[in-house]
C-alpha cells in the first residue's frame, strides 16, 4: 500500500493486503475460531492507560485511573487490566461490583457511580467500603438514613456538555433539557443540608459531561470544569473535605480519516488549572479511550447481492453482538480481512443478520469486491459492544479471543 489506512497502528496493521490484529492474521483467526468473533489486542489497552497516566504525571498532578466496567467486562480483558496494577474500576450496578471483586479489585479501588438506586441495590453496595457517588438529593437522603456518617461522593451536573454527537445520548450534562444525572448547582445547598443532617462525609465530587470528545470538544469540556470547580469551592467553604474530583469518562478516539487523537496534555492541563488547587486527587474513568481501539469484530460474508441498484453485503453478525453503533450512531470502520488495499468496487451497504430494518453496519460505503465466505472486520469495537450484547432474535453472542502480546513480522 502507498499509504497506511488512517486507523493503522501497532497491533492493527496491513501486511501484503491482509489485516493483522495483535500480529495475527485476522482471516486465519476467523477460520480457526469461527465467526462472529471478537479479537482483542490487549497491549493497546496498556498503551492507552500509560499515555493518560503519563499526561498527568508530566503535569505533576496526582491522578487515579479507573476502567468503566459498563464499557468492557470480558474476563480476559479484566484480568489483563488488573495486571496493570495502577488501574481501578468504576461500576454502576451490583453485578458489576461483584464482578470487580471476583477479579481481584479491593473495594477501595472501586468507584460506584450509578443512578436510581433501589433498596436492593443499596443492600449490596453498602456492604462494601467502595467509593460511592450519588447523583440525586433523594439518593443522599436514602443513603444517609441507612448509613449515617458514611463517606460519599456527589455527582454534580454542570449543565455543560462535550461529546462527539449532539444527541441527548451523548450529552450527559448539556443539551437543551436537564439530563437524569447529577446534582445541579442550584441544588447544592439542598444536598449539603441532607448530608449534614445524616453526618455524611462528602469526600468526592464526580462529573461526566459526555462521550467521544476530541480536541474540538475541549473548550466545552473546560466550560464544564469551570462550573465544577465553582461547586467544589462551595463544598469546601461548607466544611467538606474533598479528597477526589472525578472527571468521569468521555475521552474519545478518532473515528474517521482526518481526526487526530485527543491531546492528553491539554486535557490534563484543563483539569489541573481549574481543579489542581483544591488539594484533591484527580481521577478519570474512561471506557472508550482505554478499550475501543483494542477490539475487532470478525464476521463472515454470507450474502452478496445487488437489488435496486444497491450492493448488499450481508454478514453473520448483527447489532445484537455489537450494539454501540446502533444505539449511539457512531461509525465503525469496516474492511475486508483480505485485500484491504484493493480499490473500492463501488458503494456497498453492509448488513447484519437480525430481522430489523436498521441492522446496518454501513450504508453506501466505498468497498472492495467481496464474495460469500470472505471475512470482514469491524474495527474499534473494544468497548460498549460485547458488554452490551442483546439476545434479540435469540442469536448467540460472539466468540472471543484476547491476546496479551503481539507477534512480530
Amino acid at each position: 500500500m502507498e499509504h497506511a489506512p488512517w486507523w493503522s497502528r501497532p497491533g492493527l496493521e496491513v501486511r501484503d493486503g491482509r489485516l493483522l490484529v495483535a500480529g495475527r492474521d485476522a482471516e486465519a483467526l476467523a477460520r480457526e475460531h469461527g465467526t462472529p468473533l471478537y479479537v482483542y489486542d490487549l497491549p493497546r489497552v496498556r498503551e492507552q492507560a500509560r499515555a493518560l497516566e503519563g499526561a498527568f504525571a508530566a503535569a505533576e498532578l496526582p491522578f487515579r485511573l479507573r476502567l468503566a466496567v459498563k464499557a468492557q467486562r470480558d474476563p480476559a480483558v479484566l484480568r489483563f487490566v488488573r495486571g496493570l496494577g495502577s488501574v481501578g474500576l468504576d461500576v454502576c450496578s451490583p453485578g458489576e461490583l461483584a464482578l470487580g471483586l471476583e477479579h481481584g479489585w479491593r473495594p477501595e479501588e472501586i468507584s460506584y457511580t450509578g443512578t436510581n438506586l433501589s433498596e436492593r441495590d443499596l443492600d449490596e453496595i453498602l456492604a462494601h467500603p467502595v467509593r460511592l457517588n450519588l447523583d440525586l438529593v433523594t439518593q443522599l437522603e436514602r443513603v444517609g438514613r441507612r448509613a449515617p456518617g458514611r463517606a460519599v461522593g456527589i455527582r454534580v451536573n454542570p449543565r455543560r456538555g462535550a461529546a462527539s454527537g449532539r444527541g441527548r445520548r451523548h450529552l450527559y450534562a448539556g443539551g437543551d433539557r436537564p439530563s437524569k444525572f447529577g446534582v445541579l448547582e442550584e441544588q447544592l445547598d439542598d444536598a449539603l443540608a441532607v448530608a449534614n443532617r445524616h453526618r455524611l462525609r462528602v469526600e468526592t465530587v464526580h462529573f461526566h459531561v459526555g462521550d467521544g470528545f476530541l480536541d474540538d470538544g475541549l473548550p466545552a469540556f473546560e466550560e464544564a470544569v469551570r462550573v465544577v470547580a465553582r461547586m467544589c469551592r462551595r463544598l469546601l467553604e461548607a466544611g467538606c473535605e474533598i479528597r477526589e474530583v472525578n472527571a468521569g469518562g468521555g475521552l474519545g478516539v478518532p473515528q474517521g480519516p482526518g481526526q487526530r487523537p485527543l491531546d492528553l496534555e491539554a486535557y490534563a492541563r484543563i483539569l489541573g488549572e481549574h481543579l489542581g488547587g483544591l488539594g484533591a486527587v484527580l481521577a478519570a474513568e474512561p471506557g472508550d479511550f482505554l478499550c475501543k481501539e483494542s477490539g475487532v469484530l470478525l464476521a463472515e460474508v454470507v450474502t452478496v447481492e445487488e437489488r435496486g441498484g444497491v450492493r448488499f453485503v450481508g454478514l453473520d453478525a448483527g447489532y445484537n453482538v455489537g450494539p454501540e453503533h446502533f444505539i449511539y450512531g457512531d461509525p465503525f470502520p469496516v474492511v475486508p480481512c483480505r485485500g484491504v488495499d484493493l480499490p473500492p468496487a463501488g458503494p456497498a451497504t453492509i448488513t447484519g443478520n437480525i430481522n430489523e430494518g436498521d441492522d446496518l453496519w454501513a450504508e453506501d460505503l466505498p468497498f472492495p469486491e467481496v464474495r460469500e465466505g470472505d471475512v470482514v472486520a469491524i474495527l474499534h469495537v473494544g468497548s460498549y459492544n460485547q458488554s452490551m450484547y442483546l439476545a434479540h432474535c435469540l442469536r448467540p453472542p460472539a466468540g472471543v479471543v484476547a491476546f496479551r502480546d503481539r507477534r512480530g513480522p
